[in-house]
């Protein structure tokens, strides 16, 4: 092994490895985020009787499913030290792509509509890895900054939203179409399977996969893996077309929930996702963190939204309190780097 193999070894294991000891602070940095969650469970379940009940636990998951989807592509991303606001503008330019092939409105609807759900899903997806790609492009092969990357392609999508769709609502959406946000099977809506089968494919591409390990480790030590011969280019590249594509799925599923595609969606949505990866102890200095991690994180989220809107509280303290977690999550990231 070369030492440019070995010193990109070393750094995985060093970023990777936790305390082995099963001491307070080793099981906090383990499993603290778990833990919270249970917390909040159970103080939300003595406080209201209805918070365990069937029905508003399965709403919980359906609202949390289309934040957990762009927060798993967003892992992939952060991961490889880079970061894409655009998800959200991204989720709505998908959003009213398919919209205008599953509609039976004259409004908005491309010649020959309505398509098959199956046409209208692919579509909404290609746009998707479309956007994903043009960012990855710029980022991976020029060098440019992913935040000012994805920040331009965050107005540039959220203008071709406007553009593909007149500014208007795109409404009338097929029953077949819908059937992705709204129907169920067994009981458990489709949005929470669609969320699950995202997940276990996401864990599995990054655990068992030669190109997960290579996220890794372009996120530990970008120059170590240049120079030990892995191809960082085509890897930050692929990171962004999977936020991409799953950022097109979530708006799908919004707007198959909403029954229309709104050109307005999906703002801010960015943040929640950002905020569930952090909080769920995925490193913004790369090369750390499990979406395992991330989807306890949008879960985190999904029952705080749940219980305060249960409580009465209103909105606004929502986001006040959402921002107080996102910034206590950061801190907590650099306290670790400086301690390794």
């Amino acid at each position: 092994m070369t030492r440019a193999g070995e010193a990109m070894e070393l750094t995985m294991q060093t970023r990777t490895t936790t305390a082995r000891g099963w001491t307070a602070t080793s099981v906090i940095q383990r499993y603290g985020i778990f833990i919270a969650l249970l917390l909040l469970c159970l103080t939300l379940a003595v406080i209201n009787d209805n918070f365990l009940s069937t029905r508003n636990l399965l709403n919980v998951l359906r609202q949390t499913s289309i934040n957990g989807i762009l927060a798993i592509g967003m892992t992939f991303v952060i991961l490889t030290r880079g970061i894409d606001l655009s998800v959200g503008s991204v989720a709505a330019f998908a959003g009213v792509v398919a919209a205008s092939l599953a509609t039976t409105s004259s409004t908005g609807m491309i010649a020959g509509a309505p398509y098959p759900a199956l046409v209208a899903i692919l579509a909404g997806l290609a746009a998707g890895v479309a956007c994903g790609s043009v960012s990855g492009s710029i980022v991976a092969r020029f060098n440019v900054p992913a935040f000012v990357v994805t920040l331009g392609m965050l107005s540039a999508a959220r203008g071709l939203t406007l553009l593909y769709s007149g500014g208007r609502p795109i409404p009338a959406l097929t029953e077949e179409f819908r059937w992705i946000g709204t129907g169920s099977i067994w009981g458990i809506p489709v949005p929470i399977f669609l969320l699950l089968g995202t997940f276990a494919v996401a864990h599995f591409v990054l655990t068992q996969t030669r190109f997960g390990r290579h996220v890794y480790a372009v996120g530990g030590n970008p120059h170590a893996a240049k120079v030990s011969g892995l191809p960082v280019r085509r890897i930050r590249f692929s990171v962004y077309v999977i936020a991409g594509a799953l950022a097109g799925l979530a708006g799908m599923l919004l707007a198959a929930r909403t029954g229309s595609a709104l050109p307005q969606a999906g703002i801010a949505y960015e943040l929640d996702a950002i905020a569930a990866v952090v909080i769920g102890g995925t490193s913004l200095a790369g090369g750390v963190g499990r979406v395992s991690g991330t989807l306890i994180g949008a879960l985190l989220i999904g029952v705080m939204n749940n219980g305060l809107d249960l409580m009465g509280v209103e909105s606004y303290y929502q986001q006040v309190i959402k921002g107080i977690l996102i910034v206590a999550a950061v801190m907590l990231d650099q306290s670790k780097n400086k301690q390794d």
